[in-house]
């Protein structure tokens, strides 16, 4: 919020008004005026706002995995109650509330961008636990998934999982989910698991919040590392790009992944570079009421095909990344003001 409102500064208008996300989802409808723009932020990481949305009398402990249907349900229902305040007042949203929605639903994200054609993974039916996954994994004939918490961000409960086929005990699972105890909590390590019960585990306590399993699109190198790339969209146009490489298959920066080079990127894809942008920027077409978006995009090795593996309704936090000296949203106010 801090980078956001300094942009507002900068150009010129008056610090923007904070509404707290700990005063939305105690259940505070909060009033807007006709000369307003509305923006949603990421509830974020705080505790009680967690808490609050999960509608449960503790807050979890500090990285606990859990209960992720039901942070969505409050999430969805605070959403709700801001749009009709915002509504009622005559006030613009942004990003629409129904599309940050459907964003922070893997299944249904994954569904709407494959009817409009957009190249990602296939997935999986759902599954309700580890012995199903297995079994449709064998019915598919694929060997490697991506085991994905529906409701997820961040890499939040995420599996890079391999098998042998349908060999038992002969399994990779790579994840920042520490097992403890029965319980499942995130971890800035990315581990690896190689006994089947230990996965098992995972996975069925997962399962109850709801499993999104696509097929393993490898992904192209730049040395020792695998890459993909975050790009912000902004009113339909791809404008920042950030190449994130890892040496394991979460690329995500807090992760330990790294800010890799966009103009080797560029040159190994060539000319399948700007096709890839437009992927992007037909990925926006999908949702025409986001002002912004942040889609994770995959280049498989040899740099001629690419998938899209993730979109985020709050993806546009690139610290520091300017393009013609702005940044994103700076680019954001442009395209509000124009």
């Amino acid at each position: 919020m801090r980078l956001f409102a300094d942009a507002v500064r900068a150009s010129g208008h008056a610090p923007p008004r904070v509404v707290a996300w700990r005063d939305v989802a105690a259940g505070v409808t909060p009033t807007f005026t006709a000369d307003e723009w509305v923006r949603v932020e990421s509830p974020g990481e705080d505790a009680e706002v967690d808490r609050l949305l999960r509608r449960q009398p503790r807050p979890a402990e500090h990285g606990e995995i859990g209960g992720l249907s039901a942070w969505y349900g409050g999430f969805s229902e605070a959403l709700h109650r801001v749009a009709a305040a915002a509504r009622a007042g005559g006030a613009r949203l942004l990003n629409d509330p129904d599309e940050i929605l459907v964003l922070g639903d893997k299944r249904a994200c994954h569904v709407r961008l494959a009817a409009a054609g957009i190249p990602v993974p296939p997935s999986l039916p759902p599954v309700a636990g580890y012995r199903e996954l297995r079994a449709a994994m064998v019915e598919a004939g694929w060997q490697r998934v991506f085991v994905k918490p529906v409701y997820g961000s961040s890499a939040s409960g995420v599996i890079a999982l391999a098998t042998a086929g349908g060999a038992p005990g002969r399994i990779r699972a790579t994840t920042s989910v520490e097992l403890s105890h029965g319980r499942l909590f995130n971890s800035l390590r990315v581990r690896t698991y190689h006994d089947e019960a230990s996965v098992a585990a995972i996975v069925d306590a997962l399962a109850p919040d709801g499993l999104h399993v696509e097929r393993w699109f490898p992904k192209a190198g730049l040395g020792d590392r695998v890459v993909d790339l975050r790009v912000v969209v902004i009113a339909g146009r791809p404008s920042h790009v950030v190449v994130r490489a890892s040496r394991h298959p979460m690329t995500n920066l807090h992760l330990g992944g790294a800010r890799g080079d966009l103009a080797e990127v560029k040159e190994r894809a060539a000319g399948h570079y700007d096709s890839a942008l437009e992927t992007c920027a037909a990925v926006a077409r999908c949702f025409p009421r986001s002002l912004h978006l942040g889609v994770d995009l995959m280049f498989a090795p040899g740099w001629r095909r690419h998938a899209v593996a993730e979109v985020n309704a709050f993806g546009d936090l690139l610290p520091g990344l300017l393009v013609d000296g702005r940044d994103t949203y700076a680019i954001q106010l442009a395209a509000v003001a124009a």
